[in-house]
């Protein structure tokens, strides 16, 4: 049969009945029961007119039935009773036309109080899939398949008998012959959605390769929502499903929470990107959450909280097992004075019971866990709060590790989150096998953030940020226009990085990053490598020679050629931090940036940003990687500048003279030594840096757009601030050396020369 009809059952009496939705100018009136109805009938009944009694003079000849409330609320109970007082009082009949059928509906005798109407029609009930109407097609109305057991059955019984799917746009199959797009259908009790419940596992596979980059999808929303505070943690819980201890994943912010309809759109899927360009939010897709939660577990519940608003939601594969729909409950409250009640403008009382039980019966959640919960929110103070259990798991047992720590914060044993099997994960011209960042939540969540604000706690412990860019040693910042837009890269020295022999560039888009690319990748795509610095840099290693990059680490696409298969430490150490927010959001919305935020689509532009990363690089190796300079034995490459963050106001303070930052307590203050200032103090800007606009001679590389801007190539050098020079620091001392010539650049294979030690 057809997607929209009613559901045919049988009573107790033993009567044949059909439950249909009586509606009136869009409104609708009541549920209703057919009794021994002649066929199938249509799963809505339209009123399209009321008339007197007295106009109609055939209906002694008419076939009927009876008609029976069915009602879901105290509301259609009132309608519906209102519907008949009126009938009754002025001796009307309503009339709904079903195709080329008509049914005549009267109010019960005047001496009779039981509520049943009678129903008369004229014509032949046609085949109910043409008398629905389009909307209930297109997925804009449902009914529940609930049995009416009785005449007078009460809401609270009907939800007790609910087991079933709704039988008009429900249904994953019919939805595919209609055409209709996968997306949120409104119901009346039930949140569904036209989609197979196992596409909640495909949505996890978006994380399938690095499980972290789930949960950043998670903070990217508490990024968004402007919390200060992020808590992420492992604990044990009790389920009473399994009568047995397991872990539960969390993420409890302090941001602007969200409203029912922020909480149906993020558990809803096929929502459209937002037109608005923010270039502080990270959420873009609409399915951040959702991918990132079925990653991590099978079931996630959301309990978020605005000044006046209260919402839970439940999205989980174990309620949906053996379903062909995905069923999602939400509760939603709104405040009333001191105190939140349901919110009946977005579902009746019986509706927010029901599901409310469902998320009890399949979660490990009561309703004293519950207030535990909300407790944490405190009076109107706002939140989000996400719950993750059923975790994805790694042979007999977790994909994650996680360690309490030791209470009070030790920083020796301060806990952390793990992925259990401590995989590096490979990249061209690799050597180092210490990659914390691949495998530790802290240290990934320690350069997750261009501009760390947010505070985030792993396991209790807080999380120490490392803004890259502002420590680095031997620091030089060049600038360039890219397809016409203006890039800043800052290069530096790193001695974290030198000592687990790790290099790379992080690129971040809207302050988050997003891919890191290894400095082979760089040299590759040029084609060349200077081998005499290579051989020098191998020779020098027992002197423990520092020389250094900054880049990144998440990028393996390339293929190694050359020299490159067998060297990698070439650029060990060196680090490099860039923003690309702006070259890779299209003027025309199109974002270069892949759906699960771990990588860069291929385009034009980001080949383009691989040509003059390369070019750059390049650079700063013939400046400070082929002048080797002999180091004292041990020497480190200690940052231009010592930098540490107030736990209050989360600005950056210089930390001045040869003070120990390892000296610094776990929570530190703007009043405290060695700054001794106030937190309403501005934010110290980098300063002594080497900034480079020009373009170096002898690549190939050229930008079309940059050449009309670009500075004559026999500038001078300067400090910082003074736009198209090239500087470089001396190696003795502070003082800059402008460069007055340069040689041309050859292949480096054919620049072969013995090098000399020194300046």
């Amino acid at each position: 049969m057809g997607e929209c009809v009613s559901r045919k059952e049988t009573s107790k009496d033993g009567f044949c009945q059909s439950l249909v939705k009586l509606t009136k100018d869009k409104k609708t009136i009541s549920r209703v029961a057919c009794i021994s109805p002649p066929n199938q009938m249509p799963a809505v009944w339209v009123v399209s007119s009321i008339v007197r009694k007295e106009k109609i003079g055939f209906l002694s000849e008419l076939p009927g039935f009876s008609l029976n409330a069915a009602c879901e609320d105290h509301h259609q109970e009132r309608e519906w009773t209102a519907f008949l007082g009126f009938l009754w009082k002025h001796k009307r009949v309503a009339i709904a036309k079903l195709g080329l059928c008509e049914v005549y509906i009267f109010p019960p005798s005047e001496n009779s109080e039981s509520g049943i109407a009678t129903v008369l029609y004229k014509g032949e009930i046609a085949i109910p899939e043409i008398l629905s109407p389009p909307g209930c097609q297109a997925g804009e109305t449902a009914l529940s398949n609930s049995v009416v057991i009785e005449d007078r059955i009460s809401p609270a019984q009907q939800y007790a008998e609910v087991n079933g799917d709704y039988s008009c746009d429900l249904k994953a199959k019919g939805s595919s012959r209609s055409g209709t797009p996968a997306g949120p259908s409104r119901s009346f009790e039930r949140n569904y959605v036209v989609a197979h419940p196992s596409y909640l596992k495909t949505l996890g596979q978006a994380h399938s390769g690095w499980i972290f980059g789930a949960i950043a999808e998670l903070v990217d929303n508490s990024r968004d929502a402007k919390a200060t505070k992020l808590e992420v943690a492992i604990s044990m819980v009790y389920s009473k499903i399994g009568d047995k201890n397991i872990p539960m994943l969390s993420l409890i912010d302090d941001g602007h929470g969200m409203s029912h309809e922020d909480v149906l759109r993020m558990v809803s899927f096929g929502h459209a990107q937002p037109e608005a360009e923010d270039p502080n939010r990270i959420g873009r897709y609409g399915i951040g959450f959702k991918a990132g939660a079925m990653r991590l577990g099978k079931d996630a519940l959301v309990l978020t909280q605005t000044a006046n608003s209260r919402s839970i939601a439940f999205l989980s594969q174990s309620l949906n097992e053996g379903k062909d729909n995905l069923e999602i409950p939400i509760v939603s409250y709104r405040r009333v004075g001191q105190f939140m009640e349901v919110d009946t403008n977005v579902q009746n009382e019986d509706s927010a019971k029901y599901n409310l039980k469902i998320i009890k019966k399949f979660s490990p959640f009561d309703k004293y866990l519950i207030g535990e919960k909300v407790g944490l929110f405190k009076e109107n103070v706002s939140g989000t709060q996400i719950f993750i259990w059923n975790l994805d798991e790694w042979g007999t047992s977790y994909s994650l590790q996680w360690e309490a720590g030791m209470t009070g914060g030790s920083s020796f044993h301060p806990g952390g989150i793990f992925i259990r099997s401590r995989r590096i994960r490979s990249r061209p011209g690799q050597m180092s096998q210490i990659v914390p960042l691949d495998f530790s939540l802290k240290s990934y969540l320690e350069v997750i953030f261009l501009d760390p604000r947010m505070k985030i706690y792993v396991q209790g412990v807080l999380v120490k940020s490392r803004p890259l860019a502002k420590s680095l040693n031997k620091t030089v910042v060049q600038t360039g226009v890219v397809l016409g837009k203006q890039l800043k890269l800052t290069l530096g020295r790193s001695q974290l990085e030198w000592e687990q022999a790790n290099c790379g560039i992080f690129l971040y888009w809207h302050g988050r990053l997003i891919e890191s690319m290894c400095r082979w990748q760089l040299l590759v795509y040029l084609g060349y490598l200077r081998s005499v610095a290579l051989d020098c840099v191998l020779e020098a290693q027992h002197d423990e020679i520092c020389a250094t990059v900054l880049y990144g680490v998440y990028s393996w696409a390339y293929k190694r050629v050359g020299s490159i298969i067998h060297n990698g430490d070439c650029g060990r150490g060196i680090i490099g931090v860039i923003d690309v927010t702006s070259l890779m959001d299209d003027s025309n919305g199109h974002v270069w940036v892949h759906s699960n935020k771990q990588g860069f689509q291929d385009c034009e532009a980001y080949a383009e940003l691989e040509k003059w990363l390369g070019v750059h690089v390049d650079e700063y190796l013939d400046n400070n990687v082929d002048k080797i300079q002999v180091e004292k034995s041990n020497s480190l490459c200690k940052p231009d500048h010592e930098w540490v963050q107030c736990d209050k106001c989360r600005k950056w303070r210089t930390l001045i003279g040869e003070f120990d930052i390892k000296k610094l307590p776990m929570e530190w203050f703007c009043y405290m030594k060695p700054f001794y200032g106030r937190c309403d103090m501005p934010e110290q800007e980098v300063s002594g840096l080497i900034t480079i606009s020009t373009q170096r001679h002898g690549n190939n590389y050229k930008d079309p757009t940059e050449s009309e801007n670009r500075p004559p190539e026999n500038a001078t050098g300067a400090t910082e601030g003074v736009s198209g020079d090239i500087c470089i620091k001396s190696e003795d001392d502070d003082a800059q050396l402008p460069i007055k010539s340069r040689r041309a650049s050859l292949p480096r294979s054919s620049k072969r020369k013995k090098m000399t030690y020194g300046p």
